[in-house]
């Protein structure tokens, strides 16, 4: 039997464990993973030795806790794990309760190979805060005086907070309330000195923040509060910082993009009043940064003695290893996506997928020269038949060079095979490659799949994901017809039978195109975003200032986001289409969708919109999954005539 046959619609079947939320501390790694209980999902934390593949998790959490983070709408890394006197203070957000969670635990001078008693603890998890519904991020930090700093979201506002660790279910005592939104929270080891990132509401992260320093005192006030300001870097450009990282107790490092690609950039803030440039590795086509939809995003870590980051370099990523502020080594690997990368002395954890491979985590350690085999570790439990990317550039708006993934049929079941077009949600997100079993579903049945990384998209530098400013819902469109007539001359796909598929943004992009010209025969969309006007005034509040950028102030632009907007072109939508909602959608109101259910129904008697009672904004349970797939399925067959 192939492995065709056997491929399985949901990705999480062919792993064993997720290693969500990535962590390493001491000889430990430790991550979030699902666990069933009274047939509900819940999660608890784990943790196994490092490079021991064969050892049984050892559960730390109880089965009582769903813990997740909520921090700015989309939440991140839902835990901290860090080393605080020998021992291991873990930290965790807790929904069911609404509170703050520690526990301690002391490591085994020798790990035990016949149990998975890893860790040791005698007293009972410990609930730090009131249930105060709270969206609390996971950046902490500790003092020697066991206070606990970290960064919160009340009612639309953040704050810089402390806790008193020996205290139980106690109120936060805020230290700071920020201007806007604040992130990514860190401080030197001896916690004398932090820093943070902010930004505006008016734009997103990745479009321009600051970088703050301040003091801390011996009674844990804050002082001292410093924008840097460079005139090399951030003086007269807008500029984004990713993960300011301290290596040293006065030095810190992060990515900034003031070159049109996030680059690493060493800081010396032995000073504050006077912080200085100590260095710039500056190089193109090269990415040490991604966009920050979610807290808690780690591409380097380690120490001014050894410090390792991740940069992304055209279709691939590289591993480098620096040693005061000098390059020694760059390693390649073959991941297309990384998720998570931690660093414990010169112990390597990265979580990633590649083109041939589902979730994989690799684990190196730079002192037994385990690293020369990297190459080699990530091919570990591939599939062996399967539809391979392969990158595609053409011309796109403006004739710009614009990117794309093709995947071909994996046989021939068609004279012209017919193609799916997909369009990435974001808008300021990207296909990477990396292998998906929907798109393996689809090139098993003859169809050719094209992932359009349309003008905005990131990964391909600033300028790229700036030719979106004041163009979605004209360009994004643009580039995924541009790819379909290319694909057409070079008689590779049926003109006759291509359709476009995307999810939120993505489906915005995808009814648009539907609408414009006879190209586009059908469209499925999940949750798609269809009306800009109720998107400006009633999306949450990270993502309040994003049509600013997109499409223009609403004070001035307010006509585009009628002209641009699909709930506005329904009765031009005469093709068939097949919508997917859920009714628990936090980010796009289902509610847009049941407005336009009628008339789409009416438009086509093929066109079809289905809602789901308990999903939200991305679907998360498997028999929902199946039946999107399985019901796509059915469409496609029926409106493309196969």
């Amino acid at each position: 039997m192939s492995n065709i046959q056997n491929l399985k619609i949901e990705q999480s079947d062919l792993k064993k464990s997720s290693f969500k939320d990535l962590s390493l501390v001491k000889n430990m790694i430790f991550w979030v993973d699902t666990i069933s209980h009274e047939k509900s999902n819940k999660n608890a934390i784990f943790t196994r030795p490092f490079n021991d593949k064969k050892a049984i998790p050892q559960q730390l959490t109880g089965d009582n806790f769903y813990i997740k983070s909520n921090f700015h709408g989309y939440g991140g890394k839902s835990y901290q794990c860090l080393e605080v006197h020998d021992q291991i203070y873990l930290i965790w957000i807790d929904q069911i309760s609404q509170a703050l969670w520690l526990q301690v635990f002391g490591v085994k001078d020798v790990i035990p190979k016949n149990n998975n008693d890893y860790l040791l603890c005698d007293a009972k998890p410990k609930q730090l805060t009131e249930s105060l519904g709270i969206n609390f991020d996971t950046t902490f930090v500790i003092n020697k005086n066991n206070l606990l700093y970290g960064l919160c979201e009340i009612n639309n506002k953040d704050y810089l907070f402390s806790l008193n660790l020996q205290k139980t279910k106690q109120k936060i005592c805020k230290i700071k309330e920020f201007d806007n939104f604040a992130g990514n929270l860190s401080s030197n080891k001896q916690c004398s000195l932090f820093s943070w990132i902010e930004w505006t509401s008016d734009c997103m992260p990745w479009e321009k923040n600051d970088l703050f320093f301040a003091s801390i005192n011996n009674e844990g006030e804050i002082q001292k509060i410093t924008k840097f300001s460079n005139k090399i870097i951030n003086k007269e450009k807008n500029v984004s910082f990713f993960q300011p990282y301290w290596i040293s107790e006065n030095f810190l490092v992060c990515s900034e993009d003031s070159t049109g690609w996030w680059n690493l950039c060493f800081l010396d803030v032995s000073d504050l009043k006077k912080i200085v440039l100590k260095k710039r590795i500056v190089k193109s086509f090269a990415e040490y940064g991604t966009p920050q939809w979610i807290s808690g995003i780690s591409l380097f870590g380690g120490t001014i003695n050894n410090f390792f980051c991740v940069a992304k370099k055209g279709n691939f990523w590289a591993l480098e290893h620096y040693q005061d502020f000098s390059f020694v080594q760059e390693l390649k690997l073959t991941f297309s996506q990384i998720s998570d990368l931690d660093v414990f002395d010169q112990k390597i954890v990265i979580r990633g997928n590649s083109f041939e491979s589902f979730d994989y985590l690799l684990e190196c350690n730079f002192e037994d020269e385990t690293h020369l085999q990297l190459s080699k570790n990530v091919f570990f439990e591939s599939l062996n038949e399967y539809s391979k990317p392969e990158s595609f550039w053409f011309k796109g708006f403006n004739n710009q060079p614009t990117h794309s993934f093709i995947y071909k049929p994996l046989f021939k079941k068609f004279i012209k095979s017919p193609l799916i077009v997909k369009a990435h949600s974001g808008p300021t997100a990207c296909f990477d490659g990396s292998l998906n079993s929907e798109v393996q579903y689809w090139t098993s049945r003859g169809f050719t799949v094209a992932e359009v990384n349309y003008g905005g998209s990131s990964g391909l530098g600033r300028e790229y994901r700036e030719r979106l400013n004041y163009k979605w819902g004209i360009l994004d469109h643009y580039d995924c017809k541009a790819l379909v007539l290319d694909l057409i001359k070079l008689n590779i796909v049926d003109s006759t039978k291509v359709a476009i598929l995307g999810n939120s943004a993505g489906g915005f992009t995808a009814i648009n195109a539907l609408c414009e010209g006879e190209l586009f025969k059908a469209a499925v969309c999940k949750y798609p975003v269809i009306d800009l006007n109720e998107m400006h005034h009633k999306t949450h509040r990270f993502e309040k200032g994003y049509l600013n950028s997109l499409l223009g102030s609403y004070s001035k632009f307010s006509n585009e986001y009628e002209l641009r907007s699909p709930i506005n072109k329904i009765n031009q939508l005469k093709k068939p289409i097949l919508i997917f909602h859920g009714k628990k959608d936090l980010v796009v109101s289902y509610k847009t969708t049941l407005t336009i259910k009628e008339k789409i129904l009416n438009n086509n008697k093929n066109s079809e919109v289905i809602f789901f009672e308990n999903e939200g904004h991305g679907f998360k349970n498997k028999d929902t999954k199946n039946q999107v797939l399985f019901k796509t399925k059915e469409f496609l067959e029926k409106t493309l005539n196969i």
